[in-house]
């Protein structure tokens, strides 16, 4: 399935600017998906469309049959998966790496002066390189997870709606060039393919829960940091605060979750 080390790099990267969890998820991605994808698919699959076996011999019908059953094949659907989840981290290394680099010559900056008072402090990272997440930063960080979870709740929306959750071993078709009655076709080692799919499947549903449980811990760390610090007089000027992020973000849930409910009564 290719090259996926160049990829495999970066999100190890990430590692370093990631909360316990989003290690966790990022084990679970490199792990349980990007090196069993790459490395048992091909003996799983293989040239799928060569071994499935169809009744006749018309030509060009074993290929309408399999188009019709699979607009696109389950392990390049994989890849997509794994490509557009992978995406917003690979946003969010970019700009937690800005960041980094950023502050680190503040701090040189602050080594180099004599006198530092009224200078600018770093505001997201530690003396030992920790980072912060307040500001800016938790905002973006939580807008990249945000956008993980609707990929990946999107691709298991289109998964089901391409082709479920099993693999079927009988497929049948009707289309030209294939004789009017319809055709049957079976496919090779459908069982072990189901397997590898609800496995896939799982895999892909503990990511999303981690994702959530990711987006919880950070609204809690920044609740708590922001009942430990001292509050900001009247007198200064008000910037836009981790406060009002999770306010909005509250809010943007309850719509949401509104529109949901709608869709739910409109399509019943």
């Amino acid at each position: 399935m290719g090259d996926w080390g160049f990829l495999s790099k970066l999100l190890d990267k990430v590692q370093s600017h990631s909360t316990n969890i989003g290690k966790v998820w990022l084990t679970v991605l490199l792990i349980f998906r990007i090196m069993v994808l790459s490395a048992v698919v091909d003996k799983v699959w293989g040239d799928e469309q060569s071994n499935m076996i169809c009744n006749i011999k018309t030509p060009g019908c074993k290929n309408v049959c399999y188009d019709q059953a699979f607009p696109i094949s389950h392990p390049r659907f994989w890849v997509l998966q794994i490509l557009f989840v992978s995406l917003p981290t690979l946003v969010y290394l970019g700009y937690v790496l800005a960041i980094v680099h950023k502050e680190k010559k503040l701090r040189d900056q602050l080594q180099n002066q004599a006198v530092k008072k009224g200078m600018r402090q770093p505001k997201y990272t530690e003396n030992n390189g920790k980072l912060r997440y307040k500001g800016s930063l938790l905002c973006v960080y939580i807008t990249c997870i945000l956008v993980t979870i609707l990929f990946e709740a999107a691709f298991i929306v289109a998964q089901y709606i391409l082709y479920g959750f099993e693999m079927v071993p009988l497929i049948s078709c009707n289309k030209d060039p294939c004789p009017s009655p319809g055709v049957e076709c079976f496919m090779s080692r459908p069982t072990e393919k189901t397997i590898f799919i609800v496995f896939m499947l799982g895999v892909a549903c503990v990511s999303l829960v981690l994702n959530i449980g990711e987006i919880f811990y950070l609204i809690g760390h920044a609740t708590v940091f922001r009942y430990r610090t001292p509050k900001i007089s009247n007198d200064q000027p008000k910037s836009f605060t981790t406060e009002t992020f999770l306010r909005k973000f509250m809010s943007f849930l309850q719509i949401l979750s509104t529109a949901a409910f709608l869709m739910h009564r409109l399509t019943r």
